[in-house]
């Protein structure tokens, strides 16, 4: 499917998250697909969570036993291919990077999106975490039902 559409299937998906129980804490989630040079995301990792094993070339592996969920690779990684996701109780916690202007902000709704740009629902953004360090990535923390954690991964830059 990957290949073809440029859109990871469901499994493949799947295959990058731990156990659910293991989200309850906040943890990173890795989508990088093609094996390409790039290893920001485990030489900024103050955990040692992530791993490149061996080639450069190699996907990361992630330790969900050491990852806290902070986010530093989320804005670290150029291809904004990482995303921190945390499930508290029948919600889910979508921490994802954004680098378009304006900003959401704390308390407004934006649709969330699938990885084919579908709407998938109402998202209340819960908080928007800009840093110096974050070299004009923001974090946007945004709160969708917990039924969507596999499949949301970003927002609506504005409303239709």
């Amino acid at each position: 499917m990957l290949r073809r559409s440029g859109v990871p299937d469901g499994d493949q998906v799947r295959a990058q998250f731990p156990e659910e129980d293991v989200l309850q804490k906040p943890k990173a989630i890795i989508e990088c697909y093609e094996e390409i040079p790039c290893n920001p995301c485990s030489t900024s990792c103050p955990f040692d969570a992530i791993a490149i094993p061996g080639d450069i070339n190699v996907r990361p592996r992630i330790d969900f036993a050491r990852c806290t969920g902070c986010g530093i690779c989320v804005y670290q990684c150029p291809g904004l291919a990482i995303t921190i996701m945390q499930i508290k109780d029948d919600k889910a916690v979508l921490k994802i990077p954004y680098e378009f202007a304006p900003l959401p902000k704390a308390g407004e709704w934006r649709t969330v999106l699938d990885r084919s740009g579908r709407a998938l629902v109402k998202g209340r953004i819960l908080k928007v975490v800009m840093t110096q360090k974050q070299d004009r990535t923001a974090l946007v923390h945004v709160e969708v039902p917990k039924r969507y954690i596999y499949d949301a991964i970003t927002i609506e830059v504005s409303e239709r």
